[in-house]
């Protein structure tokens, strides 16, 4: 029992030196960070076309002694760091590196120089947190006692990344995977974590409605594709609320709409473009079918043609439960428990992280980059989204001591 007792102090006191280390080695790296983060946000880059982003990213890998791999998932970047152990486990630390087609209203110093395109979800301070907790590691690989993988991904805004990333073989040996999102309702200093649903599956829906074309001054003659199109909108709006289970939640969105010729024209072709998002696998299972039976009788009704055209996307993220655990231990360690929320609900916006989980066990965690003396901290995906640059070292220093700890669990 003596024996058991002086190995746990021993071992307790190990893992908080390193705690202290990581931080000290963090608190050293952040001048480098913030500018790095700042030239990433001013040179953003869209889904699929970073180019200079993942050059950048390799660059950096390599001169902190990683093994690196480009042109992985088109311009995706791997960096692996290898530890001392042998007992083959494998972390991956996934983080994005794409842009938005938003064009940038802050007027910051460090804006974006591309015309239309800004880090207006926060890519920039992921992928800074991604080299962050590389830099960091890459000291400390002879105690680290595991490897791991760093993932930056291209064209997560696109859903599209991930998949690009898992085919070009990034997840194989994989043991379980870690991510990270910025989330400015959350203040700087703090983060959130989530147990099971973190964010909703997300689908594509196309419908094309057929009608027959005529003249507007004789409505009776034609059939109205637009007026139909309306109709059903309407009807798949009003069907949520009453079919669907309120427990079981679904968003349907149309966001683009194609038809019609002139204005004095019945238009005979309409094309309606939306997005479908839910948290539970069973409830997305029947949602095609029970989207075409509402368009099917609303335009039988009608007299018109239809098609509907409904394309799987990226699903839910579920978090494990004992890697979430996992981070909001190292996290509550690391910060305290007053500056590590639990999430009480998901959200609806989607992640292709979940495309990782389908291989292996995996949590992300939201990181907090508003500014506590704000009274508004702007969204995801506005022109004026601004961070604390403050959050990135909460960043590498959870992201670096959640790393360690799965390694020594696992080592």
């Amino acid at each position: 029992m003596l024996t058991v007792l002086y190995h746990g102090k021993k071992a307790y006191r190990l893992i908080e030196s390193m705690l202290t280390h990581i931080k000290d080695l963090a608190a050293k790296l952040a001048p480098r960070l913030i500018e790095i983060r700042r030239h990433i946000h001013s040179h953003p880059e869209l889904s699929g076309q970073e180019y200079q982003t993942a050059a950048f990213v390799a660059g950096v890998l390599s001169s902190s002694g990683l093994h690196v791999q480009e042109g992985v998932g088109k311009t995706g970047v791997i960096g692996e760091l290898q530890g001392t152990s042998q007992n083959g486990r494998l972390l991956a630390i996934r983080t994005d590196m794409d842009a938005l087609p938003i064009q940038e209203g802050t007027n910051l110093e460090y804006a974006s120089r591309a015309e239309g395109v800004m880090h207006a979800c926060g890519h920039d301070v992921h992928t800074t947190v991604g080299l962050g907790t590389a830099m960091v590691l890459s000291q400390l690989a002879e105690e680290l006692g595991g490897k791991v993988r760093f993932l930056f991904q291209p064209a997560e805004e696109i859903a599209q990344g991930a998949s690009w990333m898992v085919k070009d073989g990034a997840m194989e040996n994989v043991s379980a995977v870690l991510g990270v999102h910025v989330f400015p309702s959350i203040p700087a200093g703090s983060i959130g974590v989530r147990y099971g649903a973190l964010t909703a599956a997300a689908d594509d829906l196309e419908i094309l409605i057929m009608g027959e074309s005529g003249h507007g001054a004789r409505p009776h003659e034609a059939i109205d594709a637009i007026w139909i199109a309306c109709q059903v909108i309407t009807a798949l709006q009003q069907a949520i609320s009453r079919t669907q289970n309120p427990l079981r939640p679904v968003v349907l969105s149309i966001g683009k709409i194609n038809g019609g010729r002139a204005p004095n024209i019945i238009a005979d072709k309409v094309q309606l473009l939306g997005t479908v998002r839910s948290l539970h696998p069973e409830t997305r299972a029947h949602l095609p079918n029970w989207i075409e039976n509402i368009v099917a009788n609303v335009c039988h009704t009608y007299g018109a043609k239809y098609q509907v055209n409904y394309r799987q996307g990226v699903p839910s993220v579920q978090n494990d439960y004992t890697l979430t655990q996992l981070l909001q231990s190292a996290a509550e360690e690391a910060w305290s428990s007053d500056r590590v929320q639990v999430l009480p609900e998901p959200s609806l916006g989607a992640e292709d992280f979940s495309m990782y989980l389908e291989h292996v066990p995996g949590s992300m965690f939201r990181l907090g980059v508003g500014y506590k003396e704000r009274i508004i901290n702007h969204p995801l995906h506005h022109p004026q989204f601004e961070v604390d640059e403050s959050a990135i070292i909460t960043g590498v220093v959870t992201m670096a001591y959640t790393a360690y700890k799965y390694c020594q669990q696992n080592s």
